[in-house]
């Protein structure tokens, strides 16, 4: 683990609210230098502190009108199975996420679609083609209470 002093946790804190934070505004909220704020998000950066910076949008604006939880149990927890789950689970646009879990699911996923048509296809493609899924469980959406990757900088 990368040592972080409290001048990194505020500026992580800061990017993780705001990632286009100005370096002024990171200067004055640490003491630093907007010089120093830059070499140190640089090395946050490369020490893989900060993994990436993206925008955040809202699905339903973009058409993305469904959420779903889906609970994936393989038939098979060999290695290789896994791995090309986890590669297919990568590739495919309307999976936003993807979990590898304990329990009864070997994973969890939270899936995009723009109606129940749409996953229907989706599960179709991701599911009822591969022969390595023995089961899966969904459950809508009803609402997006929090959405966030944030992490504790304290």
């Amino acid at each position: 683990m990368t040592e972080l002093d409290p001048a990194d946790r505020t500026l992580l804190a800061l990017l993780q609210a705001d990632g286009r934070t100005p370096l002024d505004r990171m200067a004055e909220a640490t003491g630093l230098s907007a010089a120093t704020v830059q070499r140190r998000v640089k090395r946050l950066r490369e020490a893989g502190v900060i993994a990436r910076e993206a925008a955040v949008l809202d699905p339903a604006s973009l058409g993305w009108a469904m959420t779903f939880l889906v609970l994936v149990e393989m038939e098979r927890e060999r290695i290789d199975v896994l791995d090309a789950f986890r590669r297919r689970m990568r590739a495919e646009p309307q999976v936003q996420q993807c979990y590898y879990i304990t329990g009864d699911a070997d994973f969890a996923l939270i899936c995009l679609a723009r109606d129940m048509d749409d996953y229907e296809r989706l599960t179709r493609r991701l599911f009822f083609d591969d022969m390595n899924v023995r089961r899966f469980r969904t459950s809508v959406v009803m609402e997006r209470s929090k959405v966030g990757l944030d992490v504790g900088t304290e």
